[in-house]
């Protein structure tokens, strides 16, 4: 009996020996620092929940940093993270440029870089592996499409404000770029306003109150950067006296729950969809980039238009 339990012994401290310990098991998981923007939309909110559900799962250790909007906030977090010598950092770049420097220290550190939503505008293209999110520029070129084919058989002038996102970011930019570079076609549309709404509802109905008190609400169409901005204009126009999505049509771009009851009432007339729930495929990417595989330099997601005939039917399957 002493020799089986003396042998019992023997392979218990045998299976021990063998079974990674809690500290080995944190040295398998992949360390990511992530900086994201803000929390300024809903968007925003949905994105943040996808990417950390997929960086949270096992496997990850997220190091988690809020900018609030702030690039400075960003430059720091990016420093923190290139000091705790994390395995890779992913982040949401508020504005296109100014990250030249901290990329380069990044890339002194060996720490591979990825682009998440917004991209950056930099002499050296290695300074990040990847970027993965939308195409701002098609996303424009969608929302002016959709208003020449609502416009069909509509005489001009017609007379259209615009809404734009944060300045400088890379959003702003390339949906202005796109929605221009086809309604400055059209001689029937003359934008008669342009002004950032800083992606929030608070500032689009503020900004959207002064269009309307300039236009003296001679305004024909809407086409805002982002969804909460444009629900924040809804209520402008509508303490102006006015019917949003009648006496003013409107397009504005994100596809989120929020766009799809203001088209349910009639408020809203088209969205954009520009996906917000990535988390998985960034969780993908940052597992290639850590192992030193090939990964495509740009990764777009999947999206469409939506317009208010569709808001009933499609309100119920929205994720976000």
């Amino acid at each position: 009996m002493g020799k089986s339990f003396l042998l019992g012994m023997m392979s218990l401290l045998v299976l021990c020996g063998c079974s990674p310990s809690g500290a080995d098991r944190q040295a398998d998981r992949i360390t990511v620092g992530f900086s994201q923007v803000g929390a300024e939309s809903e968007w925003r909110t949905a994105n943040t929940a996808s990417v950390r559900a997929a960086l949270e799962a096992p496997g990850f250790n997220l190091k988690f940093s809020d900018a609030q909007q702030k690039q400075e906030n960003q430059i720091k977090a990016l420093r923190s993270f290139i000091a705790q010598r994390v395995d890779v950092i992913a982040f949401s770049p508020v504005v296109e440029s100014g990250w030249e420097t901290v990329l380069r220290e990044a890339k002194a550190a060996r720490i591979p870089v990825v682009l998440t939503d917004r991209a950056v505008k930099v002499s050296d293209d290695s300074l990040y592996a990847t970027f993965i999110g939308s195409d701002f520029v098609e996303e424009g070129r969608k929302a002016a499409r959709w208003l020449l084919q609502d416009s069909e058989g509509k005489p001009g002038p017609m007379r259209v404000v615009e809404l734009q996102g944060t300045v400088g970011s890379a959003p702003a930019i390339d949906r202005m770029k796109g929605f221009h570079e086809i309604i400055d076609a059209d001689p029937r549309f003359r934008i008669v306003r342009s002004q950032s709404g800083d992606f929030t509802r608070a500032k689009g109905k503020e900004v959207m109150e002064a269009f309307l008190k300039a236009e003296d609400g001679k305004i024909d169409v809407l086409f805002a950067h982002n969804d909460d901005m444009a629900i924040g204009a809804i209520q402008a126009i509508e303490e102006a006296g006015l019917k949003p999505g009648q006496d003013i049509r409107i397009v504005s771009i994100d596809g989120v729950r929020g766009a799809f009851e203001a088209m349910k009432a009639g408020k809203l007339n088209a969205t954009v969809e520009c996906n917000p729930l990535f988390g998985p495929r960034l969780a993908e990417l940052v597992r290639d980039v850590h192992a030193g595989k090939p990964v495509p330099k740009r990764v777009v997601v999947e999206e469409g238009v939506f317009v208010a005939s569709q808001a009933a039917a499609e309100l119920p399957k929205r994720k976000y």
